[in-house]
């Protein structure tokens, strides 16, 4: 009979110092984050709501939170207030305004855009994730793949067979950050990852990553491969040589 090997006190007190770490320290900074941007927002909002209407005024300690209270029901009141035709006047009068000014309606109209296709037109949001080789060959990197789009760059780059993709590589440990590419469909292996998944991967510089997903199995039982996108389609996985040469012609 083999012993089990036997382990010291210190070696135990070691291990449940990283335990706990492990569990207290996504904790700690989730709240400190949370925390601060409260403090922000309230730094920014308390200042401008009357004093008689702030609860700091009849309580002995402040109130944290009131502030992004009063912020996140301002905001939806104005969307409210803009999706009726007053409110699209008077917010269409501002634009105007602001389009007359040199400087201010660069920043106003590429700001807007940036939102208007991160939180409205999520259609147009990443769609998959894949790879490229990037920085040399054999050398591969993680991209956020979207949709194709008629652009002058494809225009100029022409090629019906293959055409050019835009994606993102972000950047370890801040995927916010990084290149912008156009690269030829036939040059992109798609992933079966999600980008919440490619996000972690990427922010924890390949620590923690995703699962590998169970092959999928055809009707012969042989798992089915899965290749790059077909050119002239979205970005998604493709069927092999295999299985698509054994489908009947129409």
């Amino acid at each position: 009979m083999s012993e089990t090997p036997k382990i010291s006190g210190m070696t135990r007190l070691r291990n449940y110092f990283l335990t706990g770490f492990i569990v207290c320290a996504p904790l700690a900074i989730t709240a400190y984050i949370a925390w601060s941007f409260i403090g922000w927002v309230d730094s920014w909002v308390k200042p401008y709501i009357p004093y008689r209407y702030s609860p700091d005024a009849y309580l002995p300690f402040p109130v944290p939170g009131f502030g992004l209270i009063v912020a996140l029901v301002l905001i939806t009141l104005i969307g409210f207030l803009t999706a009726n035709i007053v409110g699209r006047a008077v917010v269409g009068f501002g634009e105007r305004l602001l389009g007359r000014m040199p400087l201010v309606r660069g920043i106003y109209g590429s700001l807007k855009q940036i939102f208007q296709t991160v939180f409205a037109e999520k259609g147009n949001m990443f769609r998959q994730v894949g790879m490229v080789e990037y920085p040399r060959k054999d050398v591969w990197s993680l991209v956020f793949v979207a949709g194709e789009k008629e652009t002058e760059i494809g225009q100029k780059l022409d090629r019906p067979s293959d055409p050019l993709i835009a994606v993102f590589m972000p950047c370890t440990p801040n995927p916010t950050t990084g290149f912008l590419m156009y690269v030829r469909k036939s040059e992109i292996v798609m992933l079966d990852m999600t980008i919440e998944d490619a996000a972690k991967l990427i922010v924890s510089a390949g620590l923690v990553a995703p699962e590998v997903k169970k092959p999928i199995l055809g009707a012969d039982g042989q798992p089915i491969e899965i290749g790059n996108p077909p050119a002239g389609r979205l970005p998604q996985p493709a069927l092999s040589k295999r299985t698509a040469s054994s489908r009947p012609n129409k």
